[in-house]
């Protein structure tokens, strides 16, 4: 164990050397936590193939989906978990524990079997992977930014705290990196088959460098000081959430700050990405390296508004971010559309299609006895090729792709009538304007660093020492973990129910519009207050 060198109480009392060992220690941990959450989606459509029932290759991966969704369901209950004994026991010794319960779940899914060798076992044991990911995560970050926050000198706390936030980027950056190195060294076929649980038996790598570094680090000087007063909380959650003056904060804290920037967050980055390899059809590799220059060029920006927001303040900078975003997401998608896939982009407008059906249904959980009628079967065919229709209720099932009248469900025919009429089946490299889509995506990435740079140090700024763990992790772990983390289930259900590839974009312009109104009248602004100091 390290010697006891942070003394203070937050208040610039540390030397250089032991705030940047402090950020590093912190940062570095949280980063290979993120990246075990995030290969999941990374890969999730992958497991749609493998852990579910086969028939409806939309339904499934929306099955997929939906488990990813799951983990990010659960973190608010891991923040009250975790927060609890983060105020109880201490920061530290709180977040070792859940990069354990984060590691070694994301490993097992690098040896989970299929569904096609142990049948509905194989989904129901990766949904329980999932909710202990969710739990760790939901401890995890509120430790990490509440650790580096008490350690932070006054008028540098937006700053030290804003190396948190560049951790989920870099976590996102780093599965970038291993999958598509994993990917590039062998065939496809061999990469669906069992390549893909490579980048999860890594994470027992990452999980060991993170323990070994978290276990040099020291207690928070404020934890102490308050533990040698004896004026810590002994309920922690009943104080956070009964006390109305409390939970009246963390309610504004949620939906006038963490709901926005979950949704604007997982919009610039995830769906960006699916958006590009899923809708777009533009080859991994291309999407990847797209992403991976975006993502290299934005990160510093974390930092840059974060030591920005101990200029000027926190919530004009989340709140400027969700107003572009709510403003530009839908031009800046249609832009992204033309750029990396113009020939489907002509196709879809000279070619309207129309699908009178009946008994339509969004099948997220398909299990081996889910019926699939005419009209989800003709829906799942349009879905899975980017094509936009408009649907209506009638007694049979009928397809019109521009001139050409299909009934019932005619796999071939549609798949002739498309080729016929110059369908192209993926976008074509010497087509796309990657300069452009690097630009669109770094666009996008400048209002994800906006809102979520300045948020821990917004977040921890509410709240006193004794219930801070608990406090802010909750409305910070609700906002993304619900807000934003139901993103890509919530945009690729509504996309499927309406027919319109751009029609899941509405998720997250009225979600951060909500955020700028509540936000803007309601939160006051806490930067240099005082406050952060108290027990």
């Amino acid at each position: 164990m390290a010697t006891q060198t942070t003394t203070g109480g937050g208040d610039g009392s540390l030397g250089h050397r032991a705030e940047r060992t402090v950020i590093f220690a912190s940062s570095l941990g949280t980063v290979f936590e993120w990246y075990d959450f995030y290969i999941y989606a990374t890969l999730a459509p992958f497991f749609a193939a493998l852990f579910f029932p086969k028939g409806n290759a939309t339904a499934a991966l929306l099955a997929s989906f939906a488990t990813y969704a799951a983990g990010f369901l659960v973190r608010p209950f891991g923040a009250l978990v975790f927060g609890r004994i983060g105020d109880l026991v201490g920061r530290k010794y709180t977040f070792l524990v859940t990069i354990l319960v984060m590691g070694l779940s994301t490993a097992a899914v690098g040896i989970l079997p299929t569904y096609g060798t142990i049948g509905m076992l194989s989904p129901t044991i990766l949904v329980l992977l999932r909710l202990a990911q969710g739990l760790a995560l939901g401890g995890e970050y509120g430790g990490a930014a509440t650790y580096v926050a008490e350690h932070a000198p006054d008028g540098k706390r937006g700053l030290h705290t804003s190396w948190i936030q560049t951790t989920a980027t870099l976590g996102f950056f780093l599965s970038i990196i291993i999958i598509g190195t994993i990917r590039s060294q062998m065939a496809e076929g061999t990469f669906k088959e069992w390549g893909w649980r490579i980048p999860f038996l890594i994470s027992l790598v990452l999980l060991a460098v993170s323990v070994y570094i978290r276990l040099k680090l020291n207690e928070s000087p404020l934890f102490l000081k308050m533990k040698s007063q004896g004026k810590g909380s002994k309920a922690p959650l009943r104080e956070s959430f009964t006390n109305w003056s409390n939970l009246k904060i963390v309610l504004l804290a949620l939906f006038g700050a963490a709901m926005g920037q979950g949704v604007v967050w997982y919009t610039g980055q995830f769906y960006a990405l699916f958006f590009l390899t899923g809708t777009l059809k533009v080859s991994w590799q291309t999407a990847y390296v797209i992403m991976g220059v975006a993502l290299a060029l934005g990160t510093p920006l974390f930092l840059f508004f974060g030591w920005l927001s101990d200029k000027i303040g926190r919530k004009k900078i989340m709140m400027a971010g969700c107003l572009l975003a709510a403003v530009t997401y839908f031009p800046l998608f249609h832009a992204m559309a033309r750029y990396a896939n113009p020939a489907l982009v002509a196709f879809s407008e000279a070619t309207p299609i129309s699908v009178t059906a009946t008994n339509c249904q969004v099948h997220l959980f398909p299990n081996p006895k889910t019926v699939y009628s005419e009209c989800d079967k003709i829906e799942d065919f349009l879905s899975k090729r980017s094509l936009s229709y408009e649907a209506t209720e009638g007694p049979t099932s009928v397809v019109k792709i521009r001139d050409v009248t299909i009934e019932g469900f005619d796999e071939k025919k549609m798949e002739a009538t498309l080729k016929t009429l110059g369908y192209p089946a993926k976008a074509k490299e010497e087509e796309i304007n990657k300069p452009m889509l690097i630009l669109l995506v770094f666009i996008q990435l400048i209002y994800v660093t906006m809102v979520y740079g300045p948020i821990a140090a917004f977040l921890v700024e509410l709240f006193p020492t004794r219930i801070r763990y608990t406090s802010m992790s909750f409305p910070y772990h609700i906002g993304n973990g619900w807000f934003g983390g139901m993103l890509p289930l919530t945009t690729a259900a509504v996309v499927a129910a309406k027919g319109n590839i751009f029609a899941g974009l509405w998720y997250p312009v009225i979600i951060a519009g909500l955020t700028l109104i509540i936000g803007t009248l309601f939160i006051r602004e806490k930067k240099d207050k005082g406050g952060f100091h108290d027990i």
